[in-house]
């Protein structure tokens, strides 16, 4: 019996708990009721403990065993953990309970003791109503009467108060007073009595008005000061309109003394000497210029902390009292408006001013927190006049002084540029020293220059990252940040002075006015800069430059394919030119060779002309310098006995000379229709065509040039027989050394033909020289074959050339 109500009070003890924590119950008739689910109602521990022997094995028994010990320990222990917690709520609960009695019964206490109190103030009021009832009409007249005394008396002293009032400098005191009695006087101004003293009261009033005007209009006035007055003139009924004039009008006095100090600081900083004005400002420290943080801070501090002082005090004063009268607000406000907007386009104005004459300094650090400053204070002008918008003009001032420092910092990148080419231009014409290889290879000036331009550009851009700092408020403003990064920094700065680069290299080769000077070899440094440009370093710094600013709009900006492509072709240009230059150069050589000789009366050719081992010198410098820059080339296969071929045309002749001297004449001519008939069927050599990015291409231009103009030369001129023998020695001698600087000999070897045929039909004695008296020619010369030869194959050789012999 005692089990069953226990375990009928612990099955009421699961309930409640289960409803306290919002479990619900489980029905017998649900589908969810499972015997042998170990956490569910109905749990049979007997036929759950028989299915576990059927089922499992001893081990999976044991493992059983030790998980459901586990679980049981972890009941045990979340159990004594829930007793001991309800356990400290009820302790706390009791506590509460027992507080509660406490206070209830002291409270019961109060409330009788209140109750005790009320029934005697009740007892005591009605015996006080009852001893006053029949006198209660005459204290009621009596009072009044007493009230109307005390009224009357104040205005028979009112003239007296307010003289007082005005004595002491009390003026809201007294215009309280004739506010006060103001309607009574007016109502009653046709009785003696009371119109006297309104007389006296006005007269009075107009003299504290005209005190109070007076005092409106003194410059040592505070705006507190000011304040006071405009509101005890306006509780005087004055007009406000023109109350709001003198006010602003007095207001502009004080801030004109603000914008004088600042453009004195503007003169000051341009180098202006005022000093007897200096003597008349109290302030020691305006005789000397500020910087440009100085100055905002001076701007801000006095300009803008007194203007926004007067939009403060014209808006307590003005708009917010003549709400009543709407033409009134709105003339006050437009006043406002224009007064403000005057001022603050001269300050504008002056701190523009000050901001361009920080130019040429080279931190940007002084200046950028200025900027901040002076945009930070503008933005707190927009609250106290809704009507205007001044933050914006001052992202303007911004922006115009970021956009003026992009363009002093792309000036001084073209003057860094143009000193470069200074210093190059130095380095190569600086004389070498005996025993020392004198000035830096082409491959070091061309790497300092490169590196000095690239450190140069990091630089500026280091700089100007100021403007987009974090802390900086502008530069968060999309209407900022966006054209600044994109069209000052990367069009502005970046993109334009790579630009400038290929604009001053292509003035370089245009060759007019003092640009004709420069050195050919420049134009090769040069050249191989804006390729090396185009091929890694305008990617490189326009990446950087988009990394480091943030550039997002791609749309309408210079894409990097069209820098590259620049770059290159103005490399091409270059290359060009300087093949044009240098060709130029040795052909002027030739040119007055051919020109200052007499060819028809020169003598018997003994060795090569100077001139042409000057050329040979001159391209094999040329090939030094070419190698130092570009890769060699691409060559086509080289005969095996370059160094000793010679001229068809010369065996031509020769056969045509053992035939006999009637014979000659028609030999020419048929070697000459022979020549022009091979002529149309070979390909057609263009002496000025582009040349490529290689050593050897290079080197084939400047040879082509030279040597169409010793063409040329020839054509123009008359040769006699040893002067055509002097041409055949020394084109065979270029011939020799030619053909190791060329990409395909058979050009050399077709140019040096033509010469040699065109000297033949220009000779009026052709003779030609024997090929192997002409070889000894040039090895007597060179040193380099006369030992090839027997010393009696070289007597017979002379003694024929000697008496002209076969």
């Amino acid at each position: 019996m005692a089990d069953g109500e226990d375990g009928e009070t612990r099955k009421k003890r699961h309930g409640m708990l289960k409803v306290y924590y919002g479990m619900e119950e489980e029905t017998p008739g649900s589908p969810t009721i499972d015997p042998c689910d170990i956490n569910g109602a109905h749990f049979d521990p007997e036929m759950f403990l028989s299915k576990l022997i059927k089922e499992k094995s001893l081990t999976e028994l044991m493992d059983e065993e030790a998980k459901t010990v586990t679980q049981i320990r972890a009941l045990d222990s979340d159990m004594q953990t829930l007793v001991y917690e309800n356990y400290n709520k009820f302790i706390s609960a009791t506590d509460t309970i027992r507080k509660m009695k406490n206070d209830f019964k002291k409270m019961e206490d109060e409330m009788d003791h209140l109750a005790t109190n009320m029934s005697t103030i009740t007892e005591f009021s009605g015996n006080i109503s009852s001893t006053l009832q029949d006198r209660r009409q005459e204290i009621t007249k009596l009072s009044g009467v007493h009230s109307l005394l005390k009224r009357l008396q104040f205005l028979f002293e009112l003239p007296k108060r307010l003289n007082k009032c005005i004595e002491m400098n009390a003026y809201s005191q007294a215009v309280r007073y004739y506010s006060k009695a103001k309607r009574i006087l007016q109502r009653y101004q046709h009785m003696t009595s009371f119109q006297g003293i309104s007389q006296d009261c006005n007269q009075i009033i107009q003299n504290l008005c005209q005190i109070l005007r007076q005092q409106f209009k003194e410059k040592e006035s505070t705006p507190k000061q000011l304040a006071e007055c405009v509101d005890l003139l306006l509780q005087l009924n004055e007009p406000a309109e023109e109350l709001c004039e003198e006010f602003l009008s007095h207001a502009r006095q004080k801030i004109e003394e603000d914008l004088s100090i600042l453009d004195r600081q503007i003169r000051l900083q341009m180098g202006e000497d005022i000093k007897d004005e200096a003597e008349s400002l109290a302030e020691a420290y305006l005789a000397t210029p500020m910087d440009v943080l100085e100055f905002v801070d001076c701007g801000c501090n006095g300009f803008l902390s007194n203007i926004c002082l007067v939009i403060a005090s014209y808006n307590d004063m003005f708009l917010s009292r003549l709400q009543d009268d709407e033409n009134l607000d709105a003339i006050a406000l437009k006043k406002l408006v224009n007064f403000v907007n005057d001022l603050m386009e001269r300050y504008f104005s002056y701190v523009q001013k000050r901001i361009q004459l920080e130019r040429e300094t080279g931190d940007n650090t002084i200046l950028v927190r200025s900027l901040d400053r002076f945009h930070r204070r503008l933005q707190a002008m927009n609250k106290l006049l809704p009507d205007t918008d001044f933050s914006r003009a001052g992202t303007d001032i911004v922006s115009k002084a970021a956009r003026d420092r992009v363009g002093h910092y792309l000036q001084a990148l073209k003057q860094h540029f143009s000193d470069c080419m200074t210093d190059v231009r130095q380095s190569l014409a600086a004389p070498k020293t005996a025993g020392k290889e004198g000035s830096a290879s082409l491959n070091e000036l061309l790497s300092n220059m490169q590196s000095s331009i690239l450190e140069q550009i990091k630089s500026v851009l280091g700089n100007l990252q100021a403007f987009t700092a974090s802390d900086i408020t502008f530069a968060s403003k999309p209407y900022f940040s966006g054209p600044f990064c994109t069209q000052d920094v990367r069009e502005g700065l970046v993109v334009a002075f790579l630009k400038h680069i290929n604009t001053v290299c292509d003035e370089f080769c245009e060759g007019s006015g003092d640009k004709s000077s420069i050195p050919p070899t420049l134009l090769l440094i040069l050249s191989r800069l804006c390729l090396d440009f185009e091929g890694s370093t305008i990617s490189y710094l326009v990446t950087l430059t988009e990394e480091q600013f943030m550039v997002e709009e791609r749309s309408r900006v210079t894409p990097i394919s069209d820098l590259t492509s620049h770059s290159k072709d103005t490399a091409q240009k270059l290359l060009n030119h300087y093949v044009k230059v240098q060709g130029l150069s040795i052909s002027q050589m030739l040119r007055k060779s051919v020109e200052t000789r007499d060819w028809l009366n020169t003598i018997e050719p003994r060795n090569v002309r100077a001139v042409m081992k000057r050329v040979i010198e001159d391209i094999s410098a040329i090939d030094t310098q070419v190698g130092q820059l570009y890769e060699e080339g691409t060559r086509k296969e080289r005969s095996s006995d370059s160094s000793r071929r010679t001229h068809p045309q010369s065996y031509s002749m020769s056969t045509a000379q053992r035939k006999g001297q009637w014979n000659i004449a028609p030999s020419i001519t048929d070697n000459s229709l022979m020549s022009n008939i091979q002529k149309l069927f070979s390909e057609k050599i263009e002496i000025f065509s582009a040349v490529d990015f290689s050593k050897v291409s290079v080197l084939t231009g400047i040879i082509k040039i030279s040597l169409k103009t010793f063409l040329e030369c020839v054509r123009l001129r008359t040769f006699g027989r040893y002067g055509l023998q002097q041409i055949q020695v020394d084109t065979h001698y270029l011939q020799l050394y030619l053909w190791r600087f060329v990409t395909d000999e058979n050009l050399v070897q077709v140019l040096l033909e033509e010469i040699v045929c065109s000297t033949v039909h220009r000779c009026l004695d052709p003779s030609m020289m024997e090929p192997s008296v002409c070889t000894i020619e040039i090895g007597l010369l060179s040193q380099t074959v006369i030992y090839a030869i027997s010393f009696n194959d070289y007597l017979d050789c002379s003694f024929r050339r000697s008496h002209n012999l076969n």
